[in-house]
């Protein structure tokens, strides 16, 4: 077991089943598979994994288009929870009940991760439901930590697991937040604590605009990219900050760069996965510290859309790419 000391295996056989690629392509191409099990490194824990969450890189990655990281497993899935079965880690213990971020692995019945990457369960949230944290908390603190009160966030694609987190963590902030999305799901986002915006049949500039006097957005928390970059100049505040978190909508647009000089504005953009595990450890860690409590003291609450078993994982994809969830859809055992 690669120098990892053995924990409780009680049940635990040679040998696992994971969701496997067999091609890229569509969501058949994903199939349930006998493969083989993980072999921890030094600094790793074994998960016997309770759920796991399906992202937008996942799909990605089943078309080709977001091969995993060097040294991560081949499966999909980038964050899930379980019990501690086997670890060397001085941090946690056999039988602890985990979630983690992953770097790919998570649609299987164990995986190998960095002692680093796991948070315990929150109180109040069950095991399953904790599947549905670590990637958007890991992502939302990384990116709009900065986040003040009285300040004004706008998130596009309100609906999706990091949206519903996001508007959340705004509102426990103190901040008012805006959120595209389609009609349907308003009435789930108002809840939530957003305003929302129809992106079908309204211009988000003009309604954000509006609604604070002329300010705009001082935070835009972006999945579109391109199509999106002109009008997300325009909603910015003077001082306002561009955080680009995918590019659903292009990768590629014209940039002027005297309107960001005219507003003293910032543009980021930043992905989670290929990042160093010194990074991804030290996000793990401020989110540990800093949004756990939010999350216990009942102000952020995962969000699940439904739960599916890890065997249909074919279903939970088809159901992510048609866009017909709010928040998180799970893999579950």
């Amino acid at each position: 077991m690669g120098g990892v000391a053995s924990g409780s295996t009680a049940g635990y056989r040679p040998g696992m089943y994971a969701i496997t690629i067999r091609e890229p392509g569509g969501p058949e191409v994903l199939e349930w598979t006998e493969v083989p099990d993980p072999r921890p490194q030094p600094g790793e824990v074994l998960i016997e994994i309770a759920a796991s969450a399906v992202n937008r890189a996942d799909i990605l990655q089943r078309r080709g288009h977001y091969p995993p990281p060097p040294g991560a497993p081949p499966y999909p899935g980038l964050e899930c929870s379980g019990r501690v079965i086997a670890t060397a880690s001085s941090d946690w213990h056999d039988g602890d009940l985990v979630c983690a971020l992953l770097p790919g692995g998570g649609y299987a019945e164990r995986v190998a991760v960095p002692g680093e990457l796991l948070l315990p369960i929150p109180r109040g949230v069950s095991l399953e439901d904790a599947a549905a944290l670590p990637e958007v908390a890991c992502t939302v603190w990384s990116n709009i930590g900065f986040l003040r009160k009285g300040q004004v966030l706008l998130v596009h694609g309100g609906a999706s697991g990091v949206g519903t987190f996001a508007i959340q963590f705004a509102r426990a902030r103190g901040a008012q937040v805006w959120c595209t999305a389609s009609r349907n799901k308003h009435d789930r986002l108002r809840q939530l604590g957003a305003e929302p915006i129809d992106y079908r049949t309204e211009d988000f500039v003009e309604v954000v605009k509006r609604g604070t006097d002329g300010h705009g957005a001082d935070v835009v928390l972006d999945i579109m990219g391109a199509v999106y970059l002109e009008r997300n100049l325009d909603v910015l505040a003077t001082e306002g900050h561009l955080v680009v978190i995918a590019v659903q909508g292009g990768r590629k647009a014209e940039l002027d760069l005297a309107r960001l000089l005219a507003k003293r504005a910032t543009i980021s953009a930043t992905t989670l996965r290929s990042r160093p595990l010194k990074s991804k450890a030290d996000i793990v860690r401020g989110v540990r510290e800093q949004v756990w409590p939010l999350i216990e003291n009942g102000m952020i609450r995962p969000v699940i859309d439904r739960r599916i078993p890890l065997r249909d994982a074919v279903e939970a994809h088809r159901v992510v790419e048609s866009s017909a969830h709010i928040g998180k859809v799970l893999l579950t055992r």
